[in-house]
């Protein structure tokens, strides 16, 4: 059985670009007067290593507040747009027309939309109606490990045929104006808005696609995650992400390497979901690897921001576009609502 291989991927962001000093003018006045002191906190904005992010919506829209049923329905609309935006683009890019599409999975936490935003965009793209369509929801950040696995896994059974899969992300719609812990404040520092588009098939010499491996940490539920109330989304972020990767993430590539029969030293690039430097800094610094090998990671940070799933596609996209063909092993990490840890191994 041949393996799957990535034929092309494209990403898409929403029209607002907002650079971080205009985020950190405007944070006091949301935060400062339930803090005693907020401009303790001010460097968080500067610590995240975020430069610019992209918002579906003006940053004026964020100083009111909003009904759950107004953001979602901008969530809709705009998450619709991107993910039609990042799969033309790919199809355009990879010359794969749209009868040549066999399969679709779409990937989004960030809003709640039934039926699946995939019903639509199969119509709109022009994609057959009898194709399989799998909608995942819940794995958040996790989630561009874990659906270009899935669909590696999928894209045996396609009889030559390409799948497509599509990650969309609107973070931003998820603050919380009323929220004033900390893990909003940092929340605020970090994420943004953006969408990616890949198409898997088993020809052509893309980089291909070896094996796969998931972890779930026991209670561990309040490390990551949703909570649903009136107003929304509220998101549920552990300070302890970063210590939690420097403990578990020497045994967990351990055991990642020997169950696909390799060495950890057999791996030669990273690309990894950079949900904030003090993680990045953790994995670095816990798996003795120069820093400057997630360079892919930290450059997508800088200019993106934390956008959950779409974010690893965005550093794959760079690695791929940057990094000369050597058939080297690769590999891909993203942490997510579990709480657990998806990877996968490519070679490139």
């Amino acid at each position: 059985m041949q393996n799957a291989r990535i034929a092309g991927v494209a990403t898409a962001v929403p029209r607002y670009r907002v650079d971080q000093d205009t985020i950190t003018s405007v944070a006091p006045s949301v935060f400062g007067p339930s803090f005693q002191d907020f401009r303790r906190l001010l460097p968080v904005f500067a610590n995240t290593q975020v430069r610019t992010r992209y918002f579906s919506q003006p940053i004026e829209w964020f100083l009111r507040p909003h009904t759950f049923q107004e953001a979602n329905e901008i969530y809709t609309e705009t998450a619709f747009e991107l993910a039609q935006k990042a799969a033309q683009a790919v199809m355009e890019q990879s010359r794969v027309p749209a009868e040549a599409i066999g399969m679709i999975v779409f990937a989004s936490t960030s809003g709640i939309a039934t039926p699946s935003l995939d019903s639509k965009l199969i119509q709109t793209l022009g994609l057959s109606r009898n194709i399989p369509r799998i909608p995942i929801w819940g794995l958040g950040c996790a989630a561009g490990v874990a659906g270009l696995a899935r669909a590696a896994e999928l894209s045996s059974a396609l009889d030559g045929r390409y799948l497509l899969l599509i990650t969309v992300e609107l973070c931003s719609l998820t603050f919380q104006l009323g929220d004033l812990s900390k893990a909003n404040v940092v929340a605020t520092s970090l994420f943004g808005d953006g969408a990616a588009a890949l198409l898997i098939g088993t020809e052509g010499d893309g980089p291909e696609i070896l094996a796969s491996y998931s972890h779930l940490w026991d209670d561990s539920a309040d490390i990551m995650g949703w909570e649903l109330v009136d107003t929304g989304l509220k998101v549920r972020l552990s300070r302890d992400i970063p210590s939690l990767v420097r403990t578990e993430m020497p045994k967990l590539l351990d055991a990642s390497a020997a169950a696909w029969g390799i060495s950890r030293r057999d791996i030669r690039h990273y690309v990894l979901h950079p949900g904030g430097a003090k993680v990045l800094e953790a994995f670095a610094e816990t798996t003795c690897i120069d820093p400057a090998v997630l360079e892919h990671s930290y450059w997508v940070l800088h200019e993106y921001g934390n956008m959950s799933s779409p974010t690893v596609l965005f550093a794959l996209r760079h690695f791929l576009d940057t990094t000369p063909r050597k058939g080297d092993l690769g590999l891909m990490l993203a942490f997510g609502p579990g709480f657990c840890a998806e990877q996968l191994l490519f070679r490139w």
